[in-house]
């Protein structure tokens, strides 16, 4: 199976600004099933299949993957951290982070990270490449062992790189590829307050340029839409499973569009046109109060951002110790308020209702 061949072109084009050279080798992994498998994942925790959001087209948790991968041997040439961060996602479930929120996960999102040793391990294919290139499996199941792949928020890493990049590509366009790239130019590897390694800029310009884009696209992730959205495909999904028409295991066998055919054939005829209703559906409506006889729920929103390292003359210092501009822009995104109930106009009086009347 020939993955990049049949890539978007943009895609490609997009790829080759993360990494101008990319290793041969590298294709022998992403081609493997297990990589393949998270292929049929959107990044985008669903919202290719609503009309909630307009999505420019389907960009894959793969490609996520692969484009993490890509920075990583750009600025260090390390293959262990490259496929340390190829397999970040490799346990990621059908509808990726709303499964975090099916198990409770609403602000780490890393309920579901716990599989990766195991699908590694049992891997034929990759057990057989770590061996070819004498790496052991330690070195490559956990990312966050190299701070250039993945450190905490707000720093700068390249897991958190990527997906500001193609989400900013395909979910709520604010990038061309020709800014990409000339954002790209100006990253290096400086030196965060830890001594540790980390990505950052060489540029006072280009780095509030990119915050103030980057800023635009932060509020989606904790917006009314995109939470409500997320639990209502865990709500649907930890339905089916209490029906016995779904397991865990069946999140990390079957594709998304699989799982909604499922959900869409399912025994309960009242799951299946709140599910109908949903996928029609373009707006979310709040409150201060629960709201019974519809979906309606009381869930809060990972804050995703960013405040990155700023090379300045001399100095190395995050950007909101130089930039009132930008500080000013962060101050704003982190002051949004996330309303405390949120409800589709859907009937939906049989789900789980553990977490919808959470004070």
């Amino acid at each position: 199976m020939n993955y990049y061949k049949n890539l978007n072109p943009e895609i490609k084009e997009y790829f080759h600004i993360l990494s101008p050279t990319i290793p041969d080798w590298l294709w022998d992994y992403v081609n493997t099933e297990e990589m393949q498998r998270i292929g049929k994942i959107s990044m985008n925790c669903g919202a290719d299949y609503t009309n909630l959001f307009q999505v420019k087209y389907f960009y894959s948790n793969l490609a996520h993957s692969i484009g993490v991968a890509l920075i990583i041997w750009n600025f260090t040439k390390d293959k262990k951290q490259t496929l340390a961060g190829l397999f970040h996602d490799i346990a990621t479930p059908t509808f990726k982070h709303c499964i975090d929120f099916m198990n409770g996960d609403y602000l780490t999102q890393e309920s579901t990270e716990d599989r990766t040793r195991a699908i590694i391990e049992n891997s034929t294919e990759i057990m057989e490449l770590l061996k070819r290139d004498g790496i052991t499996i330690e070195e490559v199941e956990d990312y966050k062992i190299y701070p250039i792949a993945d450190n905490n928020t707000p720093r700068l890493a390249s897991d958190r790189f990527e997906y500001n990049f193609s989400a900013g590509l395909t979910l709520f366009p604010i990038w061309n590829l020709e800014e990409i790239k000339e954002v790209y130019s100006h990253i290096t590897i400086l030196k965060n307050e830890d001594g540790q390694d980390e990505l950052g800029f060489d540029d006072l310009k280009t780095a509030e340029f990119y915050i103030h884009k980057v800023s635009k696209l932060w509020p989606i992730w904790i917006s009314d839409k995109d939470r409500t959205m997320m639990q209502f495909y865990a709500d649907a999904c930890k339905m089916m499973q209490e029906q016995g028409e779904l397991t865990i295991d069946d999140l990390y066998e079957y594709s998304e569009k699989e799982i909604i055919d499922r959900i869409l054939h399912s025994k309960n005829k009242e799951l299946i046109q709140a599910f109908k209703k949903f996928m029609s559906l373009t707006e979310v409506s709040f409150h201060s109060s629960f709201i019974p006889d519809v979906y309606c729920v009381n869930v809060p929103g990972k804050r995703r951002y960013i405040v990155p390292l700023v090379k300045d003359k001399d100095k190395t210092l995050r950007i909101t110790s130089c930039s009132e501009q930008t500080k000013k822009e962060i101050e704003e995104y982190l002051a949004i308020p996330q309303h405390s109930f949120t409800s589709f106009d859907i009937p939906m009086p049989s789900v789980t209702q553990k977490h919808l009347i959470k004070k």
